[in-house]
């Protein structure tokens, strides 16, 4: 479990100013069981990390403008390392508002882990990142996991896609070998 920190073979990367939330989030990935815990300080390091931990997880802290981070998000979920790229984003919000969520998944955060905050629920949310299939959708505007409705139909499905050319990806997160692209298949909503 991730809160074993002999099996948390995994750095996590706090993402936002370096006092208040974020410094909670820099206090609270220790208890986690992260190997390793470092301030976010851009993808390059991000992508020489994950060759000592081959999973990265980026805790983005709650800030007042969530559009001050989508520079972050944009560079890890669009960097050249696969490891990087499909790393998990988690945003942790204190005062979560649809909007705020909104923005989140348009982002292509994984998660967003809203009050309370207690450790073993964390590790749970946490946990759902790695050994897991997970299906990731690029198109033209967006990068990230699967957000359709699970209880949507085939054909609404096809139409939230708003038509042409999209990736649909496969991946799995694993604390040993980092991500693994399962399947990768480029596609044509009509």
């Amino acid at each position: 479990m991730v809160g074993d920190a002999t099996a948390m073979n995994a750095c996590a990367y706090v993402v936002g100013p370096r006092s208040g939330p974020a410094a909670t989030l820099l206090d609270l990935a220790p208890r986690l069981g992260f190997d390793k815990v470092l301030p976010y300080s851009g993808v390059a390091l991000a992508e020489r990390q994950v060759l000592e931990t081959p999973l990265c997880f980026f805790l983005f802290a709650e800030v007042a403008d969530l559009q001050t981070m989508r520079s972050a998000a944009q560079a890890i979920r669009f960097s050249s390392g696969r490891r990087v790229r499909f790393s998990p984003l988690i945003y942790f919000c204190g005062n979560p508002s649809l909007e705020t969520i909104k923005t989140c998944i348009n982002m292509g955060f994984d998660d967003v882990i809203t009050p309370p905050f207690a450790t073993r629920r964390i590790e749970q949310r946490l946990r759902r990142q790695i050994d897991t299939a997970l299906t990731y959708y690029e198109t033209a505007s967006y990068f990230g996991p699967d957000r359709r409705g699970r209880l949507e139909t085939a054909a609404a499905a096809q139409n939230n896609r708003g038509g042409g050319q999209y990736r649909k990806l496969e991946i799995m997160r694993n604390l040993a070998t980092g991500v693994n692209v399962l399947s990768d298949d480029l596609l044509i909503a009509l």
